[in-house]
């Protein structure tokens, strides 16, 4: 029997990031994660390079061109998916991320399904998105959500670059 609770996803309104709580603990632990799997940890927040301290300090500039959904649960910020406006008709989904203790609870694959129907909502008609080439659950549900690889927009190594209809 499962006894947790589900999870909500919600767009905060515009500017109210900073006030999330929980939020810019998750995008640190994002980054400082992230940064040791590609061979370069920092011990915190202040070793991040400047573009990641400023998601964590103040996210509703850093992403003032994209849409950032949140995963809450009791208030507080279990996940988030940054969501950017098409260009050309494309979208890309940027910062999945779920904090560890809530993992396996369907909270990356709400913040997805949210995330692609807003896409699709502004108009996308296809949504991208790059992942680090270590993360094999994060590879596996992007198929499972239909997305498949298709060759790279970056050219950073170890990047696999994906993309599906919205």
């Amino acid at each position: 029997m499962n006894d947790l609770r589900p999870v909500s996803v919600l767009r905060p309104p515009a500017g109210s990031l900073h006030s999330v709580p929980g939020l810019s603990a998750l995008l640190t632990d994002y980054h400082l994660c992230t940064e040791a799997e590609k061979g370069v940890p920092v011990p915190d927040a202040a070793g991040l390079p400047e573009r990641y301290r400023l998601e964590t300090r103040e996210p509703d500039l850093a992403f003032a061109d994209g849409t950032v959904l949140v995963a809450q649960d009791g208030g507080t910020a279990v996940g988030c998916v940054v969501v950017t406006a098409p260009v050309d008709g494309a979208a890309e989904i940027k910062r999945l991320w779920t904090a560890p203790a809530s993992r396996g609870r369907g909270v990356a694959s709400a913040l997805l399904g949210a995330a692609l129907e807003h896409a699709g909502r502004a108009g996308a008609r296809t949504v991208r998105l790059s992942v680090w080439r270590w993360r094999t659950g994060a590879l596996a549900l992007y198929g499972r959500l239909g997305f498949t690889v298709v060759p790279s927009w970056d050219e950073r190594a170890d990047l696999v670059c994906m993309e599906r209809p919205a």
